[in-house]
């Protein structure tokens, strides 16, 4: 159920409201917006009366949640979520985030000159693999904690925010001084016992698309995250499995309108994983700016042919450049900036 309070309600009138929820047997969530206050209680909410609720004085409207999900819901947050970070960066709004970096952290020289470039070209995140979920167990995993403190320095050199994969509940804690941004890999998007405790984390977590999810489940998995408290959350479209071969994914561009329709949170695209072919990153990334992303997430190399892991997909330096640089033209035309 979603009970939204009046624009002058006050504190008093919202507490009212949220006790009697609370005494009806559903969990709170409170949101506050520009105007008002949301409140969302989840829970067995089916023989609720909601009509009493409306007769709470600050209350502008009670009505009940048929979505399976109910926090990741428009409704909670009707003017959209801007996820914000200590240093100012924002993902959502107006601006239009960059994310950049090796699909694996190889060594110290690969990552300070990808770090260099990232924040030439205007970017905010380095992205980079520190442990690896390969396909194959011969296959590179990745430098672990040692590469992620690489890309932690090269990050605070160029002043940019770090955005890394965790993979399973273990790895949080040693994880969390050197992350700014938790990535949950398709793989993992329903690992719910993971997803529940990045809701405890306090940390912003990007969430990717299974390669065969829905749209719904992609928003329930973001649910579990927001149960536990954490709202930083931003949907990610990376591609999923059909039945075409020319590319690695099929990349749902119309994903990015529908995800803003149905859900507050922001999103982002990976056109890397969405195609698996480098000359298809660029069309693909102008592609889902104009379709409305909050931003792209992509990977380079200084030498992409020789990359350790998913050298087909990556661009050269020079290329991710040219590609910004388009972008912003591309944002310009649709009232947003890069």
């Amino acid at each position: 159920m979603i009970v939204a309070m009046q624009e002058r309600a006050t504190e008093e009138q919202i507490d009212a409201v949220i006790d009697a929820m609370v005494e009806a047997g559903v969990n709170v969530h409170r949101t506050t917006g520009a105007t008002q206050s949301i409140l969302a209680g989840v829970g067995p909410t089916a023989s609720i009366d909601l009509a009493k609720f409306e007769l709470f004085a600050g209350v502008l409207y009670v009505h009940r949640i048929t979505a399976p999900y109910k926090l990741a819901g428009r409704a909670f947050r009707p003017e959209g979520t801007v996820v914000e970070f200590p240093n100012g960066v924002k993902v959502g709004g107006e601006h239009i985030a960059v994310m950049a970096g090796p699909c694996a952290i190889e060594n110290r020289e690969q990552i300070f000159a990808i770090a260099k470039c990232v924040k030439a070209a205007g970017g905010g995140f380095l992205r980079g693999g520190a442990f690896k979920p390969r396909s194959s167990p011969y296959a590179f995993q990745g430098l672990g904690i040692p590469g992620l403190k690489l890309m932690h320095e090269a990050a605070q050199e160029h002043g940019l925010l770090t955005v890394t994969e965790v993979m399973e509940i273990a790895q949080i804690e040693s994880m969390l001084p050197y992350t700014d941004l938790f990535q949950v890999g398709a793989r993992n998007m329903q690992n719910f016992n993971l997803l529940r405790e990045l809701g405890l984390a306090r940390k912003p977590v990007l969430l990717k698309r299974g390669i065969s999810a829905t749209l719904e489940e992609l928003l329930l998995s973001a649910e579990y995250i927001m149960a536990g408290g954490n709202y930083d959350i931003i949907l990610c479209e990376r591609g999923i499995r059909t039945y075409e071969t020319s590319t690695r994914n099929t990349m749902d561009i119309s994903a990015i309108p529908v995800l803003h329709k149905l859900s507050h949170l922001p999103v982002v695209a990976d056109p890397s994983h969405g195609t698996g072919r480098r000359d298809m990153v660029p069309p693909m990334a102008k592609a889902t700016v104009a379709a409305g992303a909050d931003g792209i997430l992509v990977e380079i190399h200084p030498n992409a042919d020789k990359a350790a892991s998913d050298a087909a997909q990556t661009l050269y330096l020079d290329q991710f450049e040219k590609l910004v640089g388009e972008l912003r033209v591309i944002a310009g035309a649709v009232g947003r900036t890069l």
